[in-house]
């Protein structure tokens, strides 16, 4: 009698280890507020419902990058790999409170007491998975959404919808939350121009005070590479719209690149230049809405 081993996950490409000393200088006090750590694997074991799996990547190689970059604080979003089991995160929060801010999954059952406990942690919000892809990730209830509001956690959301925030906007206006954070430029599809439907519910729902957008991981809404030219327009349509709802985030250590090119990070710092022309617009997006959102004073 023959077995068959389960089927190996990938194994994500690690972050270029030398990020170069960006031409750009940040402004002060800037927020990278989209990254994501992962320890050993036998400690930190993937969860077994996502694609791929990761080398440790840790939070001291990310801080020692921040320096060279300009950064001063960071958001850590536990990835789809670990979902909803927080402890690694939850490690690196209580190991750098002044440096790192969390978001994370939470499953359907979890308490407000649990909530709160998270809060009093350094993780300011949950994230919920939209569309088909990563079924083991958790999506968003009503109920759950006012449990957040209750504990003073906003929601963050990840979409896989294919008609992005066309399909997505009704669901957002009738959350209770008056903090809704939409991930990776609401992964609209680049090459369908600035007229596309989901371009204009994304600005619809920016124009409604309680959504903030993270201009992160461009790569996800083009298939070129750096500098991810067709999301160039994009970008500068949604600083002249709504400055004071955009976030900016680098998606460090950058997985599921195979077969496409790694971004160095110096590069991507560079970038903010193009899609941010103005100082004072670089101002708000990388440090006045960071500290609004992240910012709980710890």
């Amino acid at each position: 009698m023959t077995t068959t081993s389960a089927p190996q996950k990938l194994l994500t490409d690690p972050p270029d280890p030398n990020p170069r000393k960006p031409a750009l200088v940040l402004p002060p006090g800037s927020w990278d507020c989209l990254i994501h750590v992962y320890g050993p694997m036998e400690d930190y074991p993937f969860h077994p419902g996502c694609p791929y799996r990761s080398a440790p990547v840790l939070p001291e190689t990310f801080i020692r990058q921040m320096k060279i970059l300009g950064l001063e604080k960071a958001v850590i979003a536990n990835g789809a790999g670990y979902g909803s089991d927080s402890r690694y995160l939850l490690e690196t929060l209580e190991k750098y409170p002044k440096t790192f801010r969390g978001v994370t999954y939470v499953d359907d059952d979890v308490s407000p007491a649990r909530l709160n406990e998270l809060r009093r942690k350094g993780v300011l919000g949950a994230r919920f998975a939209g569309g088909p892809a990563y079924p083991h990730l958790p999506k968003i209830t009503q109920q759950m959404a006012r449990r957040l509001a209750d504990a003073d956690m906003h929601v963050e959301f990840l979409t896989f919808t294919p008609g992005g925030m066309a399909e997505e906007k009704e669901l957002f206006l009738s959350l209770p939350n008056d903090r809704i954070v939409i991930d990776h430029f609401g992964r609209l599809d680049a090459t369908k121009g600035l007229d596309q439907p989901g371009f204009t519910a994304l600005l619809e729902l920016l124009d409604t005070g309680r959504v903030w957008l993270k201009m992160s991981n461009p790569a996800f809404c083009t298939k070129e590479d750096y500098p991810y030219a067709p999301v160039l327009p994009f970008a500068r349509t949604l600083v002249r719209h709504a400055p004071e709802r955009l976030l900016w985030g680098s998606n460090w250590p950058h997985v599921m690149r195979n077969g496409r090119i790694m971004p160095n990070d110096g590069d991507l710092i560079d970038l903010i230049g193009e899609w941010i022309p103005s100082e004072e617009d670089r101002l708000r997006i990388m440090s006045v809405n960071p500290d609004m959102v992240y910012g709980d004073g710890r």
